[in-house]
């Protein structure tokens, strides 16, 4: 499993990277930089990764989960609910790989939503 870190604004998150087919290719993908969109308590941007759902695929997920979007090509950071969310479920627009895990906080991305950057790159 790859260790990877978040970096938003002055944010610094340690994530890790499953041990997935397109976890892999994110991991071979890095380091990735790009201007980000939110979708309520949800992070995404797309990176240079092709892959289709596989057996990690969830349309609901956890607090703290990465995910790869397959229909956006799209990285997803998920730290609250979604407008599709109900309750304290959190729901991605669409069923999503699961890749890796937030490791710290992953509440703390609340505080950057404004920052326009981020960057995903392997934990020294």
């Amino acid at each position: 499993m790859n260790k990877i870190v978040i970096k938003i604004g002055d944010l610094v998150l340690p994530a890790q990277l499953n041990d997935t087919p397109t976890a892999q290719k994110i991991a071979k993908a890095l380091p990735i930089r790009a201007r980000f969109n939110t979708w309520g308590d949800e992070i995404y941007f797309p990176i240079p990764v092709q892959a289709e759902l596989d057996e990690s695929a969830r349309e609901e997920v956890e607090m703290g989960d990465l995910g790869y979007w397959p229909e956006g090509s799209a990285f997803c950071i998920f730290f609250g609910p979604t407008p599709m969310s109900s309750g304290d479920r959190i729901v991605p627009a669409s069923a999503v790989n699961i890749v890796g895990k937030v490791l710290g906080d992953a509440v703390r991305l609340k505080e950057v939503m404004d920052e326009e950057e981020i960057t995903l790159e392997e934990a020294p």
